[in-house]
């Protein structure tokens, strides 16, 4: 998978026990994601959730899967059923399965099926507070996280909020894998910049798969 413009091939650069950053990874697949979230963006629309203490989110959501993650006054949750459109989530495209394994394997987490995948649409100023992805009843799958468009600062910590924090800027194609150790590490978005990308224009997209079921 080799850039066509300067010929880097992805390499992986450690962030923490149990986690590291692939860099490129994603940038060959990268038109073809773009074009399915464009997609699952028509069936189930982008919106910008509010939280249960009511504070509107500046991230715009959706999700595929069998669950997405959705959050109103009554609190975090997964559930089968978009609650914008009343209709099941759209399924998660091969590619982002495929992709998605791919990565989980190059960091020896090779059993990872995930049944839920978040897809976070950044414009600038926008910005995901520190927080652990902590409601999925199963804590021993890893989280995959692939970046598209603008680069953005990612955010790395350790189990408590307070804990010093590592910040690493992600790149168009980057994908960021955790688990075990550092599966419940506060991590965050600093506030988008205003640039810009050929394929997404002052927009940043980040894919996040989980397994939010418990696995048979």
């Amino acid at each position: 998978m080799l850039d066509l413009f300067n010929g880097e091939a992805p390499w992986l650069e450690p962030l923490a026990p149990g986690a590291g950053i692939l860099r490129r990874f994603a940038f060959a697949d990268a038109p073809t994601l773009l074009e399915q979230i464009d997609e699952i963006a028509r069936r189930a629309p982008f919106r910008h959730m509010v939280t249960p203490g009511g504070y509107t989110m500046s991230v715009a959501m959706t999700n595929c899967g069998a669950l997405g993650w959705t959050t109103d006054a009554g609190g975090y949750r997964y559930a089968p059923v978009d609650p914008l459109t009343g209709a099941p989530w759209p399924a998660i495209p091969a590619s982002f399965l495929a992709l998605c394994h791919r990565a989980a394997q190059a960091l020896d987490y090779g059993d990872f099926h995930p049944d839920a995948c978040l897809i976070n649409r950044y414009e600038t100023g926008a910005r995901l507070s520190l927080h652990q992805d902590k409601d999925e009843s199963d804590l021993r799958a890893p989280i995959v996280s692939v970046s598209l468009g603008v680069a953005a600062v990612f955010q790395f910590g350790g189990l408590r909020r307070s804990d010093p924090l590592r910040r690493v800027l992600l790149e168009h194609g980057d994908v960021v894998v955790w688990g075990g150790p550092s599966r419940l590490f506060y991590h965050g978005i600093l506030p988008l910049k205003p640039l810009s990308h050929p394929l997404t224009g002052t927009l940043r997209y980040n894919l996040t798969f989980r397994q939010a079921a418990k696995a048979n």
